[in-house]
């Protein structure tokens, strides 16, 4: 049975796991799971991922969620995959573990939680409050510091390798979530660190073409959002001179 990812390619996660299949020629079915539309609430979904989380994928009678679970399943059980993504030298692959460890704390709260509450909540009409918007930035800003003087201090890819792993899919993806953001604060926020904005352009040519086939749906939908952003600020300036 050929295998299934459900996904979302507005999801940072998602993006990370179907770059990965495609870029280690893993045959697979993509299964689109729109999260702004509650897909991923649906009874069949729920059969397969419980939390109503993407990505999940099914490969015959397992059904597995959470990225880096399943980017670890992929690097181990498919043939052929480059030992670069998931090392076998018990050091190299701790390393690994540790860098994805420390994207779930840090990066993610930061990137994905400022995009959400910028962005993607005032877009789809939820209310969005100013003390979690500073929060957010400062727990992004500190993450990208640590990826600019450690993770990047050694190395091309994280963690001083010169080939990229899991990780550095893992955690590209994530910053390219900021993609969102609109083009002063992408800028404001991201300009200051050179080797990260580096790192993501060895991803990308590391991984394509498909780093930017995957991301795609992010471009088209960062001009939708930018409109939206556009008219639901013209919006709050007419109330405010009411």
């Amino acid at each position: 049975m050929v295998l299934k990812v459900c996904a979302d390619r507005l999801s940072a996660p998602s993006r990370s796991v179907l770059i990965f299949c495609k870029k280690n020629g893993i045959d697979f079915e993509e299964i689109v799971v729109t999260v702004l539309k509650g897909h991923q609430f649906s009874p069949e979904y729920k059969a397969i991922n419980p939390m109503g989380q993407v990505p999940a994928i099914v490969d015959g009678k397992l059904k597995l969620f959470e990225s880096h679970a399943i980017l670890i399943y992929l690097s181990c059980a498919i043939p052929g995959v480059a030992s670069h993504w998931y090392p076998g030298d018990p050091a190299k692959r701790a390393k690994v573990h540790s860098i994805l460890d420390w994207h779930h704390l840090h990066l993610r709260r930061g990137a994905g939680g400022l995009v959400f509450h910028s962005i993607l909540a005032p877009v789809n009409g939820m209310r969005s409050y100013p003390e979690i918007l500073i929060q957010t930035e400062e727990i992004l800003l500190r993450s990208l510091s640590k990826l600019e003087n450690v993770w990047l201090k050694d190395g091309r890819f994280l963690g001083g390798s010169t080939q990229p792993s899991i990780a550095d899919l893992s955690l590209a993806c994530e910053v390219m979530q900021l993609e969102l953001l609109s083009e002063r604060d992408y800028h404001r926020i991201l300009t200051p660190y050179k080797k990260v904005k580096k790192w993501i352009e060895d991803i990308r040519s590391a991984t394509a073409p498909y780093f930017d086939e995957v991301h795609e749906h992010l471009f088209e939908s960062q001009k939708g959002i930018r409109e939206k952003m556009v008219t639901h600020s013209g919006k709050n300036n007419v109330r405010s001179k009411m």
